[in-house]
């Protein structure tokens, strides 16, 4: 390939932008050229814009604004704006990221087209393929050609579906490099103060389909966090889509819980480093909790960042489990993560992606894991 490649990102959600920033950043430090595609699966400025700025990403190149609706229909609305936007711009790789249906959508588009991909974070399985975001990863990972993998157990199971050891490359953790960005400017004093919380407090993020999406589901996960709020007073930023669910469930901004709007990535950040204690239903935060050592315990059967158990914070919880489970963890106290930290969660993951996105452009496509199997 020349000189005057083209390489584009595909974001469409708040953890997107946290994995892509360290990638845009690398690449663009290589000297490649990059734009970034925003569908606007997430499509309100407290959900993208300020993520943006607080990452340093560049203005996209596009915007496709899709906004919310169900998969059907916004995935839809993904594949034709996406085949138009890469027919106009006619890229030489596009970079996916995570298990969202813009991440999806992407993926079909590129494959329908000929246009070679590349997925960061690749080979995560939760083995549940009720998740929607499962059934993503397992079709994103069938039809990339390039597999960027965080943890070992990735290897492992795109090993087992079949994926040639000469795609795939263990990378870390470009989440990690964002965080480690911006560990200085993490202070939770200015937050908690400007959302009235007292010094010692808790929060949740609860979004996941099997969680609020049935009234019955939602009521039970509600009636576990009005638990734990008993003990200790707990911070909700909740995602427009799951408010009126989980009001309606009964979970009120009362003396113990304050609900509040999503917060900007440093904001959220700063919060939960000051955090006792963090509920979850979110993969991002089950990471970011073990970096910065706060205790997490994740309202989830199942968990495709098992690496958070074995070496970090993490605790898989059902919503009866919930809030015997945090009145230990309070308890506790602050933890610290068991052993050494997940490997290269070194906060050069994007680096280590923008190289050898780099190399394959110039036509060098062997990963060292193809490497090494040849020379066996």
């Amino acid at each position: 390939m020349g000189d005057n490649v083209l390489v584009l990102h595909v974001l469409g959600a708040r953890p997107n932008f946290v994995k892509a920033a360290p990638v845009v950043r690398a690449l663009g430090e290589l000297g490649v050229r990059q734009g970034i595609i925003h569908t606007g699966q997430h499509y309100d400025a407290l959900m993208s814009d300020v993520f943006f700025a607080d990452l340093g990403l560049p203005d996209p190149v596009a915007n496709l604004g899709v906004g919310s609706g169900s998969h059907a229909r916004q995935t839809a609305a993904l594949l034709v704006g996406l085949e138009d936007t890469f027919q106009e711009h006619d890229p030489d790789l596009v970079v996916v990221y995570g298990d969202v249906n813009s991440t999806l959508a992407a993926i079909l588009v590129c494959a329908k087209l000929g246009i070679k991909t590349a997925h960061v974070e690749a080979g995560l399985r939760s083995f549940d393929r009720s998740m929607p975001e499962e059934v993503n990863r397992v079709v994103t990972d069938s039809l990339s050609d390039l597999l960027f993998a965080t943890s070992p157990d990735a290897l492992s199971h795109l090993a087992a579906e079949g994926v040639p050891a000469s795609k795939v490359h263990l990378v870390g953790n470009p989440m990690i490099d964002s965080l480690f960005s911006a560990l200085p400017s993490l202070d939770p004093a200015p937050v908690v103060a400007r959302l009235g919380l007292p010094e010692r407090y808790a929060v949740a993020t609860l979004h996941r389909p099997a969680n609020v999406d049935t009234p019955e589901a939602a009521r039970e996960l509600v009636s576990a966090v009005l638990d734990v709020a008993r003990q200790i007073p707990l911070v909700v930023p909740i995602h427009p889509r799951g408010r009126t669910r989980l009001a309606e469930a009964g979970l009120v901004d009362g003396p113990s819980v304050r609900v509040v709007d999503p917060l900007g990535y440093v904001d959220f950040l700063s919060l939960v480093r000051g955090a006792a204690l963090v509920v979850t239903d979110s993969g991002g935060v089950q990471e970011e909790t073990t970096m910065l050592g706060v205790p997490c315990l994740t309202v989830r059967p199942n968990t495709e960042r098992p690496v958070t158990i074995t070496h970090g914070t993490n605790r898989l919880v059902t919503p009866a489990l919930l809030p015997a489970a945090a009145e230990k963890a309070l308890a506790d106290g602050a933890v610290t993560p068991s052993g050494e930290l997940p490997p290269l969660w070194d906060g050069a993951a994007g680096p280590r992606i923008a190289r050898v996105i780099s190399a394959w452009l110039k036509g060098d496509n062997l990963s060292p894991a193809a490497q090494g199997a040849r020379s066996e």
